[in-house]
This record gives C-alpha cells, sequence and structure tokens, in this order.
C-alpha cells in the first residue's frame, strides 16, 4: 500500500474513532463497557478468521505467555474507557493519554535500571507541566459547575468523582506504560508477531466482562430505546446510537490497520509526527465540534503536551539524518 494511502486510513480511522467515541459517551456517560466489548469483538473475530486461520494456527507465543499481557491490556482498556463516566471531559482525556511517556520513562528507569539524555527529562518535565496545567484548569471547571448544582454538598460529590476518573486516567497510564515494558521483554524472546498479539490481546479476556454482563445488557437496552437515524443509501432506520457503536467499531479496526500498515512502510520519523499530527487534529475536532471548554491556559498546557513528545523522540535530529540520507 502507498504511504499516503496508509496516512489517510490512520487520519479517517482514528480522528472519526474517537469521533463516534464521544457521541456516544455524550449521550450515555456509562457507556464505556459496552464501547468496550464490541471493540473486543470485532477485533477478536476477524482475528479468528484472518489471522489464526479459525485458530488452526498455532502462536508463535505461547498462550501462557500473553496471560500478563492481556490481563493489563483489558484493564487498561476498561479504565480507560469508563474513566469518561466520571465527569471527565474529552480532550482532558485525549491529553492525558498522550502523557504515556512520562511513565514509560518513570518505569524505565525503576524497573529497566535505564538512563536518558538530559533533552528527555526536559521533555518528560513539559509533557508533566502540560497535562498538570489542563487537570487543573479542568478542575477549575468543576468548580465552576459546583456552582450550578442545586446543593453544595451535591458539587461536591461531584467533584469527587471526577478526581476518581483523575485517578482511573492515572492508573491506567502506568498500567499501560507496564504492559509496554513486558511487550517489549516478550518480543526479544520471540520476535515481533503484531498480528497475532492484536488477537489474542482481544479474543482472550472476551471471558472476563463476564461480570460486566448486567452493566452492558442495560446500556443495550438504552442503545436499543434512542431515537432511530437513516443509514445513508440502505434506506432503512437503526437506533442512532447502535449505529455510532458500529461505526465506532468499524473506524478502530481502520484506525488499527492503518497505524499497523504506516509502521511497516513508513520510517520512524513520518510514523511519530502523523501519530501525534492525529492526536491534535482529534483534539482540535472535540473542543470545536461538540463545544468543549478550552481555555487559553488549556492550549498552553496541550502546547507542552505535544511540544514534550517531538522533544522526547528527538524529532530535530530524525529530520536532520532523513535529510542526510537524501543527499547521499
Amino acid at each position: 500500500m502507498h504511504p499516503a494511502a496508509a496516512i489517510g486510513l490512520v487520519f479517517a480511522g482514528c480522528c472519526s474513532n474517537v469521533f463516534f467515541l464521544e457521541l456516544l459517551v455524550t449521550e450515555h456517560p456509562g457507556a464505556g463497557n459496552i464501547v468496550t466489548f464490541a471493540q473486543f469483538l470485532v477485533i477478536a473475530v476477524d482475528g479468528f478468521f484472518f489471522t489464526t486461520n479459525f485458530c488452526r494456527k498455532k502462536p508463535v507465543i505461547p498462550i501462557s505467555k500473553y496471560a500478563m499481557m492481556v490481563t493489563m491490556f483489558f484493564t487498561v482498556s476498561v479504565v480507560n474507557n469508563y474513566a469518561l463516566n466520571f465527569h471527565i471531559p474529552m480532550p482532558l482525556h485525549m491529553i492525558f493519554r498522550a502523557g504515556s511517556l512520562i511513565a514509560n520513562m518513570m518505569l524505565g528507569i525503576i524497573l529497566l535500571k535505564k538512563s536518558y539524555k538530559p533533552t528527555k527529562y526536559v521533555a518528560v518535565l513539559m509533557i508533566t507541566a502540560g497535562i498538570f496545567t489542563c487537570t487543573y484548569m479542568s478542575a477549575q471547571s468543576m468548580g465552576a459547575e459546583k456552582e450550578d448544582v442545586d446543593t453544595e454538598d451535591g458539587g461536591i460529590v461531584q467533584f469527587l468523582w471526577w478526581l476518581l476518573g483523575i485517578a482511573m486516567l492515572t492508573f491506567a497510564l502506568f498500567m499501560s506504560a507496564r504492559m509496554g515494558i513486558y511487550q517489549e521483554v516478550l518480543y526479544s524472546q520471540y520476535g515481533k508477531h503484531p498480528k497475532e498479539a492484536l488477537f489474542y490481546n482481544h479474543a482472550l479476556p472476551l471471558p472476563a466482562f463476564l461480570p460486566l454482563a448486567g452493566d452492558i445488557y442495560r446500556h443495550a437496552v438504552l442503545f436499543s430505546q434512542s431515537e432511530p437515524i437513516m443509514i445513508p443509501l440502505l434506506e432503512v432506520g437503526v437506533p442512532k446510537m447502535w449505529f455510532f457503536l458500529l461505526m465506532n467499531c468499524i473506524t478502530q479496526y481502520v484506525c488499527i490497520r492503518g497505524v499497523f500498515i504506516l509502521t511497516t512502510e513508513c520510517a520512524s520519523l513520518t510514523v511519530t509526527l502523523i501519530i501525534t499530527l492525529r492526536k491534535f487534529v482529534s483534539l482540535i475536532l472535540s473542543i470545536f465540534y461538540f463545544q468543549n471548554p478550552f481555555t487559553v491556559y488549556h492550549w498552553f498546557g496541550t502546547s507542552l503536551v505535544f511540544g514534550g513528545t517531538l522533544l522526547f523522540v528527538d524529532i530535530y535530529n530524525m529530520i536532520k539524518q532523513n535529510l542526510t540520507k537524501k543527499k547521499d
């Protein structure tokens, strides 16, 4: 596939995926579990047919080795999506997840005894300051919302739920970093098998959704009760929430495939720039389309996060090396 097509898949798939997720949680903030389950099911079914050939293809990495990674991946996915039920604005959710480099670096130092260049410490400080700024300003917004709540106690409870949501995002950030380290160890032993890992990460945790079945069923009923919309060309009416969920799953699949193709067809510089730019476009879309409050301080914090990310991956030297290669 041409790199331009892969870039198009990443922007179309990933940005649309975040868009449909926000449509879902705007209508039903507690829909995180049904969204996560649907995403896992779609990826697992696809992998069952096309990756494992109806599970006849033996995995290169033993199933027992996947157990730890699958547990962490399931936990991170559920916690990240369910955190939206605790008054976490989507822009803050995206900015928080963009700060994964902080957790990666901290755990790299603690667990792997890694050392980093001074510029990477500066980059992490920038990202930390950016996330803190955005979180603090969101807390201020929560304070303003408390004044609109009927009772002071109600406002305090709402704020405490928001703090729980922040704690959940923080936990997921570090759990995701720990999963990345474990994944590195597995790949160093057995080689990289991303399609296989993608399937088992989504298929093996499916039974773990059983304790969440009640919540998933409740939201399935709510989705069925939503107003119908007409599907273009087919002229068929379906409840809009089911349509949004279907589109979220389809775009999730397109996003994952796009990133996979991008990493195989393009240089690491291109991949880094495209993924960073994609996150920024998703953020802009969320702010303007969904009218999410975003002050000048939020913009300042956001610029620190994305600027720190580019500094961490040493974008200047990557560009310089690419230009040198072209001259040669």
